[in-house]
């Protein structure tokens, strides 16, 4: 009272200017206060209460966005009492505190979908809702624009909402990538087709690597050389990629390579070389039983062929590319480093030009790539260091120095010793 009694003693101009001022010291002291009393007090509940739902109501930024919403009730609340203000004057400021309350209470929402992102975040869900806080925020501002504007010209923001109305189709033209990627992005969760953390490969955008970022519009990969690509999210709906959690989840790596062999050093196996290869203990059941087989089948065809079983071509008998087949079969089972429960398979394809293909197609215990790359690695090292055992060569296409010593008439160094 008697503050008010000064003021009313003094020039008009100086006393609402006055006026003004101590409003503005009286608005920014209260905002100080209540901001130390939220962080103070719900600081203490968050800590008792332990729940999700405290850690995101009662975030740190939730609380001081709320103590911002302070000066502007306060100024809207005390305007009335600032003498000799003009009435203009006084609407224009009311007005201009309603916009910065409509403000600060679209932040605090803001912030609200912000703690509530961390929360999710911190919980290691596998499904991302960044692109939902997203587009929250979006129609926040966009709600919280048409507040404002409505509360600086004074009228109903209705009436400005009906004028939208109107330009609708401007509206869809310019928010056109935004609403394909939200369609995206609930496309993408609903199906469980993309999360944090998958290996994904599009090689139309240059994208090979994990998953970073799902946001509204784009989708971040860190490729394996450390280059980010980022796609828009439609466009993951609109065109093929290849995602490899499958591969992850099921805990094998697929190899599936072919090991060229010459067709030259194909051959049948005499009997010596099936007794020195029965001592391999890999090899040793399956010759058993493979020359049993070979002699009813040879003892069956001599009584029916007659003289003409002396012929060799006449009858069955090994081959140096079957067993060795039958031998990389049996390595692979044995093998720690090679998924059991899997498919194991091993099988000669069409011969062509560059030699007879033997495809070796399993999974490896393991998903991790340097150690899938390193079991790979020791498999066909050794494949290709017993290939002489059985009498096979690898295939190789003819280097400049065999063509030229070919044409010299000289064997190879190497052929020579």
């Amino acid at each position: 009272m008697v503050t008010l009694s000064l003021l009313s003693e003094l020039d008009p101009w100086a006393a609402a200017a006055l006026g003004l001022a101590l409003l503005a010291l009286l608005a920014f002291s209260a905002r100080a206060v209540t901001q130390w009393m939220l962080l103070q007090v719900f600081r203490r509940w968050r800590a008792a209460l332990q729940t999700p739902w405290s850690a995101v109501l009662l975030h740190d930024q939730v609380l001081r966005r709320l103590a911002q919403t302070v000066p502007s009730l306060v100024v809207q609340i005390g305007i009335a009492a600032v003498p000799h203000l003009p009435a203009a004057a006084g609407t224009v400021v009311r007005n201009v505190a309603v916009a910065l309350t409509v403000l600060h209470g679209v932040r605090v929402l803001m912030a609200l979908l912000d703690a509530l992102h961390e929360a999710h975040a911190a919980s290691a869900r596998p499904r991302s809702i960044k692109s939902y806080v997203q587009l929250g925020k979006l129609v926040l501002m966009m709600l919280g624009t048409v507040v404002i504007v409505a509360a600086l010209i004074d009228r109903s923001p209705l009436i400005l909402l009906s004028g939208l109305g109107a330009m609708s189709a401007v509206l869809m033209l310019v928010f056109k990538d935004t609403i394909l990627s939200f369609t995206a992005g609930v496309h993408l969760a609903s199906n469980d087709m993309l999360r944090v953390g998958d290996w994904i490969e599009m090689p139309q955008v240059g994208a090979d690597g994990d998953v970073v970022d799902i946001a509204l519009h784009t989708v971040k990969v860190q490729n394996w050389d450390k280059t980010i690509t980022s796609i828009p999210t439609w466009r993951l709906m609109s065109e093929s990629y290849r995602n490899w959690r499958g591969m992850s989840e099921s805990g094998g790596r697929r190899i599936k390579r072919v090991l060229r062999l010459d067709t030259a050093s194909v051959r049948f196996l005499d009997d010596s070389e099936v007794r020195r290869l029965a001592r391999i203990a890999l090899l040793a059941p399956y010759l058993e039983g493979k020359q049993r087989e070979v002699l009813d089948t040879n003892a069956a065809l001599r009584t029916r062929l007659g003289e003409q079983a002396a012929e060799p071509a006449n009858l069955r008998r090994l081959t140096n590319l079957g067993t060795f087949r039958a031998y990389v079969q049996a390595y692979l089972h044995a093998h720690p480093g090679i998924h059991q429960g899997m498919t194991l398979m091993v099988r000669t394809l069409e011969p062509t030009s560059e030699g007879v293909p033997l495809e070796l197609y399993c999974f490896t215990a393991t998903t991790a790539w340097v150690r899938y790359e390193g079991i790979q690695g020791d498999i066909f090292d050794h494949l290709l260091a017993i290939l002489p055992e059985f009498g096979l060569r690898p295939y190789q296409s003819p280097s400049g120095s065999d063509i030229r010593l070919g044409l010299q008439g000289r064997a190879h160094p190497l052929a020579q010793a």
